[in-house]
């Protein structure tokens, strides 16, 4: 029925009032579920759980044995001489290993195939094979002289008396070393960007400077973090001179043990450790060295351990906050 314009409507035939609409149920995200995730952090927490179970239950590692052992001024001379052939053999091995690279590089064909013979012949010949053979080098060549080349003698020296087991031992590691580190050099090299070169060329700037100022800096950042690598393998691989007669820490060690042959293996867990110290070390500066060396290269640096640690930290007080409020 219709109504005359301005009339009344009572409350009765007025229209129901419309209620606001209800809001939508706020949702949460589940995460993707991984099955496979979880049973290997279980396999691979029960594995370390034996493991750890089985070092300090099994009574044949001796540890009681192990902490005599470990910090005997024996020890800790063998470890010195293990960090001075290191050091030296590093040291050796890099300068050398930067002339070979660089003739490997060069426009002589002479110095390219002395180069690359040189490379191949202590990269193929095992390490120990080299020791070996400097350590009775004295049997080919009794002495050693300076002059002029098939004349005559300058100066002579009696080598039985200069290759002494410290000499032999850095010696055949540095021989050793810069065939490996002349690779890591001419990696670092060839990392250079071909439009470097002719930027510099372009310029007329002197060869000699073209390679201190512009491409040494470049290839620096390749050449350094993987010739630190390589030392981890240089420490290591000074346990072979135990085999010339020079007592590193696997030399005292090997010597302590046949003295104590009840103590063979808390011996080998001293040089075990040690080895771990040294190698740890090392991995350590090497880190560094590549976070160093990325400046310029990545729009930010890579977090160093203590700052992954406080972002983990961070983020699971902000996972339980999070957990709190829902």
């Amino acid at each position: 029925m219709s109504r005359p314009p301005g009339a009344a409507v009572s409350l009765a035939e007025a229209p129901p009032a419309q209620s606001p609409p209800t809001p939508p149920t706020a949702q949460r995200v589940q995460p993707l579920r991984r099955p496979g995730r979880w049973i290997a952090t279980a396999v691979v927490l029960v594995l370390v759980a034996q493991i750890a179970h089985g070092l300090a239950t099994n009574p044949f590692y001796q540890w009681d044995r192990f902490r005599y052992w470990f910090l005997r001024p024996t020890v800790l001379d063998g470890l010195l001489v293990t960090l001075e052939v290191a050091a030296l053999s590093a040291v050796a091995g890099l300068l050398g290993g930067v002339p070979l690279a660089l003739a490997r590089q060069s426009g002589s064909p002479v110095l390219r195939a002395a180069a690359w013979t040189y490379t191949w012949l202590f990269r193929s010949v095992p390490l120990i094979v080299v020791l070996i053979f400097l350590y009775n080098f004295s049997a080919l060549y009794k002495t050693l002289s300076l002059g002029i080349p098939f004349g005559p003698a300058f100066v002579t020296f009696d080598e039985s008396r200069l290759a002494t087991d410290m000499t032999v031992a850095v010696i055949g590691l540095s021989l050793n070393e810069a065939a490996y580190a002349a690779e890591v050099v001419r990696g670092g090299l060839l990392s250079v960007d071909q439009g470097q070169h002719e930027a510099a060329a372009a310029l007329g700037l002197p060869k000699g400077y073209q390679f201190t100022r512009i491409v040494l800096p470049q290839a620096l950042r390749s050449i350094v973090p993987n010739y630190v690598n390589q030392l981890i393998g240089l420490v290591k691989s000074t346990s072979l001179v135990f085999y010339v007669s020079l007592l590193d820490l696997f030399g005292s060690v090997q010597t302590m043990g046949s003295t104590y042959p009840g103590d063979i293996v808390p011996l080998l867990l001293v040089a075990t450790v040690w080895y771990l110290i040294l190698t740890s070390a090392v991995s350590v500066v090497q880190y560094y060295v590549e976070r160093h060396f990325a400046r310029g290269a990545t729009r930010a640096l890579p977090p160093t351990p203590l700052q992954k640690a406080r972002a983990a930290l961070t983020g699971f007080r902000a996972r339980l906050r999070k957990e709190a409020a829902v």
